[in-house]
This record gives structure tokens, sequence and C-alpha cells, in this order.
């Protein structure tokens, strides 16, 4: 018989792994699709913007997943600041309902977050 952990795939906590994971949640969030005819892509952020209130905040939320996984990583605190103050400027700005997905469509916090990421990583 075979342990049962034995067959769940264990999670790294490696920078490698981590890297793989926050790559994987950047581009649902915020390419998972191409808008055909401006070749330009959209994720999970501007689509739950269209959901009034409750949308934004789910948003935010997967987008915390990135500042948590940035704490774990031992990054500074002025870094997660500011990584926080992203986030909270994509939730605001998808709280204005329906117009909201707009300026999402153009301030990509997470990609913004991704990216403080790589450059504390590297």
């Amino acid at each position: 018989m075979t342990d049962r952990r034995s067959r769940i795939p264990s999670v790294g906590t490696d920078p490698a792994s981590v890297r793989k994971r926050i790559d994987g949640l950047e581009h649902v969030l915020e390419r998972m699709v191409v808008i055909p005819g401006i070749n330009r892509p959209v994720g999970l952020d501007v689509i739950l913007d269209f959901i009034p209130g409750v949308g934004p905040t789910v948003a935010a939320a997967l987008g915390s997943y990135l500042a948590w996984e940035a704490r774990n990583l031992g990054m500074s605190k002025w870094q997660i600041g500011r990584m926080a103050g992203n986030i909270g400027v994509d939730w605001l700005l998808g709280l204005i309902p329906f117009v909201g997905a707009v300026p999402d469509f153009f301030f990509r916090s997470n990609t913004r977050n991704l990216r403080i990421i790589k450059r504390h990583l590297d």
C-alpha cells in the first residue's frame, strides 16, 4: 500500500517553484485571453470588474496571493507595501461599476507586482 502523501505533488518553497506559481497566477489574472482585433490580452482581473463590488474584491484577494508569496520569500516591507499599494489602486479602480474595467485594462497591478518579485529574485 502506498502512502497517500506520496501521490500528492509537493509545493516547493524554493525560488524556482515560487516563480512558476506566481508567473501562472499573473498569466491567469492579466493575460488569459487575447481580444481579437486589438490583440490586447486580458485576464480574470478585468473580467471580474464587470461584477460590481464582489468582482474587484475577489480579484484583489487573488492578487494578494502574490504579496503573500513575496512575504514568504523574505522581501522587504517597503516592497510588499508597494505591492499592496498596487493592489489597492487596482481594487479602487475596479469598484467603479462597469467603467472600472477600462482603467484596469491599462493598470495591471499583478504584472507590476510580478516585476517587483522578479527583481528581488534576480
